[in-house]
């Protein structure tokens, strides 16, 4: 009977950590976003990395969309795909790895030079070496899009678990970290 309750006070356990990690990484939102103006076409949904690699080292546009009820101007990959940025990451370093990065996919820069934009952004795109490869940034935030977004101006990954926001291009640049954690200006 103690080896019973033993074993099952474990998976009661197992479960419960298993619960806590997935919260973490990614559930649905009721935040929704319509496409209002854009010049990209619709990509295949897949659970890898993003990789840009379109001419010209363009891997970032800016499309218009309705988040929380506004029109708001956000960051989306070459596809059309939503942006996101998630607080718990460093400039160099991302937090989100093994299956967080299956419902994450990293956006990757592949080529030499710098990721430019279609359009002039008023922030700074840059590459980071990080455990995913050569991750786009853009003001120090490593990008990211998600995988329930399965179409162009779709922003259903915007504030799931607090830490996972749409990038916009006004987007502070990455503050200095501090003693509480919280690494970022907003």
């Amino acid at each position: 009977m103690r080896r019973f309750r033993s074993m099952t006070m474990r998976l009661c356990l197992l479960i419960l950590a298993a619960g806590i990690v997935l919260a973490s990484c990614g559930s649905s939102t009721s935040n929704t976003g319509t496409s209002s103006t854009t010049s990209n076409t619709g990509g295949s949904m897949n659970e890898t990395p993003t990789t840009a690699s379109m001419p010209g080292s363009v891997v970032v546009k800016i499309a218009t969309i309705s988040l929380n009820g506004q029109s708001t101007a956000i960051l989306t990959d070459t596809h059309g795909k939503t942006l996101y940025y998630f607080t718990s990451d460093t400039p160099t370093q991302s937090a989100c790895t093994g299956g967080c990065a299956s419902t994450w996919p990293p956006l990757l820069f592949q080529g030499s030079g710098s990721p430019q934009s279609a359009s002039s952004l008023p922030g700074k795109l840059s590459v980071a070496q990080d455990v995913h490869g050569q991750q786009v940034a853009y003001n120090g935030h490593l990008l990211y899009t998600y995988a329930g977004d399965t179409a162009p101006g779709q922003a259903h990954g915007n504030g799931i678990g607090g830490r996972w926001f749409v990038a916009t291009p006004s987007l502070s640049v990455l503050a200095t970290p501090t003693p509480s954690g919280s690494q970022y200006k907003y």
